[in-house]
């Protein structure tokens, strides 16, 4: 799917940089970075749901450690 991404100069000019130091294209470094971020929610929410089930289950036990 094809998409229009504004960025700001300096945002430009830092994605540039990085890429030729990568020796990458810009749309490899912004593919790597998407693809990055999306990983690491989809951990968070696992994280987040694990820890509320364990919480629910303990529930009892952690009131009375209180």
């Amino acid at each position: 799917m094809a998409m229009k991404l504004r960025l700001r100069d300096d945002q430009t000019e830092a994605l540039k940089q990085r890429a030729e130091l990568e020796g990458i294209s810009m749309h490899a470094v912004l593919l790597r970075a998407v693809g990055d971020y999306l990983a690491r929610t989809a951990h968070e929410a696992l994280v987040r749901k694990a820890a509320k089930e364990q919480t629910a289950k303990w529930a009892e036990l952690l009131e009375r450690l209180k």
